[in-house]
């Protein structure tokens, strides 16, 4: 069965935005896509309409959107006005930016348009040079000429994405419109270029041929060019993006076993495609019945690879091999929402959205560390053991004569004892089961622990329902634990997107309705100018309740998300 519908924008488009000094509210307006629209913050739009703050926002109202006010806090760029260029570093963001180099935001997109389809690690991006020779640090500064403000404002960034910012390098893609592409790399002081082909695999002949420059020597902050990309995808269906959702509702096959889950994901989805499509994206969306697994095959006839630009879905392993050997030939995005397994990483148009438990484990292994004063270390699990020993190998390997303890049972974790005085001393506990059981269970322990002797560390991979239920208790531990998804229900964004969900359907979103919503809105926010999802993968973005932070699993292999939420308990 298909079910078909066009999504188009019932938003006018104006020109000459920067002269724009009011938008008069239409149907579909929200405060965040407005705030969007106009390259300005929630909090600017709020300043500037203080009803609108109050909930006083209906069709035919007029808001300001623009201040004319040129007192405000962050000066504005005149046109005379010298600018440089930085090199974007790994984990540098829109905000994070704005913050270093005390520029507004919209100020930031005047000089760089395009900013939302520049913003992968060696970009360019443009700055005052005042205030890049002032705050920039060691970042690379790029003399040009005085600043031209452009008629037109970019859309703004997802004001949710990840706000720190880092100093690390790393090979990135670079982006030359009309010309080929390819991976990068900052060099950094203390490089040789023997250092450098022996770190990315290519020899000294490939890498001079590339870079033409390096026979006048290498110094610290050029940008080499390593080795050739693969042709960009970009979309086939003119202006609109054209979408399927493949989602296993089973009316073909009478199955009913997975339709609630395929309804419920589909009622998320459909509020971040209105989202987006009123903000003024164009989308031709295709929702596909995927069947079951065994049945799924028969529903690829109902794809068209060559008119297709983005596939979400389906659930299973099996089916998602099964579409990226139809797909093979066109390297058409395709994003499992559910399926992680290594047998999926070597395929190179593959996005995977569930984090891996080795991810988990990497990091509760990190926050081990950071605490670790010669405590013995517990770990409890069920029967499944592979997470447990993973976890112990990386703590043996990073924390020098640690003494790990695997236990399957909680009654098995004891405090240890100071040879010196006899008194008892504390431990680390860790959870590496998602049993709900077992981690009732282990909160119980962690507990009772505390209250016998003081210093004692709780740490878990998984969130379970004990940690919600006895929040004070286990923040005598400092209990440190991760989740692959956790609503921020103070947030703006957060709020908005569950009002409009309640007002649509009469209920808050389920747990498959908010991986709907996020999903689709996530990818859907990459998509730049020429309908390319994968040049902005790179792009730490948070949604209602999951954070998207994608890395490659290998060379030429699949994107798998490695964001999560830490949770900390603080006595």
């Amino acid at each position: 069965m298909i079910k078909r519908f066009f999504v188009l924008s019932g938003l006018c488009m104006f020109l000459g935005l920067s002269a724009q000094k009011t938008h008069t509210i239409v149907k579909g307006d929200t405060p965040y896509n407005i705030s969007k629209k106009y390259g300005i913050s929630l909090d600017e739009l709020y300043k500037l309409n203080p009803a609108v703050k109050d909930g006083k926002f209906s069709i035919g109202d007029v808001v300001t959107v623009k201040s004319g006010d040129s007192s405000q806090k962050s000066p504005s760029v005149s046109s005379s006005v010298q600018t440089g260029k930085i090199i974007l570093q790994p984990k540098q963001t829109v905000y994070g930016i704005t913050k270093q180099y005390r520029i507004s935001e919209t100020d930031l997109r005047k000089l760089n348009p395009d900013l939302d389809s520049h913003m992968k690690i060696g970009d360019e991006i443009t700055l005052p040079l005042d205030s890049i020779k002032k705050y920039g640090g060691s970042q690379a500064v790029i003399a040009t000429k005085p600043a031209e403000t452009p008629t037109e404002s970019a859309p703004a960034s997802n004001s949710k994405s990840k706000m720190d910012s880092g100093n690390e390098r790393s090979a990135s893609s670079n982006t030359h419109s009309g010309q080929d592409e390819y991976a990068t790399y900052t060099v950094e002081q203390g490089d040789t270029v023997f250092s450098i082909v022996n770190k990315f695999g290519v020899t000294i002949d490939e890498l001079i041929a590339l870079n033409p420059d390096l026979a006048k020597g290498l110094k610290a902050g050029m940008v080499l060019k390593i080795r050739k990309l693969d042709a960009a995808y970009i979309k086939k269906n003119g202006d609109a993006l054209s979408v399927v959702l493949m989602l296993p509702f089973g009316y073909n096959t009478g199955q009913t076993q997975y339709r609630a889950m395929a309804t419920d994901f589909l009622t998320g989805a459909k509020l971040a495609i209105e989202r987006n499509a009123a903000g003024g994206q164009k989308l031709d969306i295709k929702i596909v019945d995927s069947g079951n697994e065994d049945s799924f095959k028969s529903s690829l006839s109902q794809i068209n690879p060559n008119n297709t630009d983005l596939i979400i879905g389906p659930f299973f392993k099996s089916n998602v091999i099964d579409l990226l050997d139809f797909t093979k030939t066109q390297k058409i995005p395709v994003v499992a929402p559910f399926a992680n397994s290594p047998e999926l990483y070597n395929y190179s148009n593959l996005i995977i959205v569930e984090a891996n438990d080795q991810t988990y484990a990497d990091k509760i292994a990190e926050e081990v560390k950071s605490v670790y004063s010669d405590q013995k270390i517990y770990i409890l699990t069920d029967s499944k053991k592979d997470n447990a020993n993973y976890l112990k190998s990386g703590l043996e390997k990073n924390i020098k004569n640690a003494q790990v303890n695997i236990v399957t049972s909680a009654s098995d974790i004891q405090l240890d004892q100071n040879m010196m005085t006899g008194q008892s001393a504390p431990v680390i506990a860790i959870l590496a089961s998602d049993n709900d059981a077992v981690g009732e269970a282990f909160s119980s322990k962690v507990i009772a622990l505390s209250k016998e002797v003081m210093g004692v560390k709780a740490f878990s991979m998984y969130s379970v329902p004990s940690f919600e239920k006895k929040v004070d208790e286990l923040s005598q531990a400092s209990l440190v634990y991760l989740m692959d998804r956790k609503i921020n229900t103070d947030g703006n964004f957060e709020k908005e997107v569950l009002a409009a969900y309640k007002a649509k359907y009469c209920k808050v979103p389920g747990r498959y309705a908010v991986i709907g919503f996020d999903v689709v809105n996530d990818m859907l926010m990459r998509e730049n100018k020429k309908g390319e999802i994968f040049k902005q993968i790179n792009k730490v973005q948070t949604q209602l309740a999951t954070k998207f932070e994608f890395v490659k699993s290998k060379s030429n292999g699949a994107y798998v998300n490695t964001g999560f939420r830490v949770i900390r308990l603080v006595p």
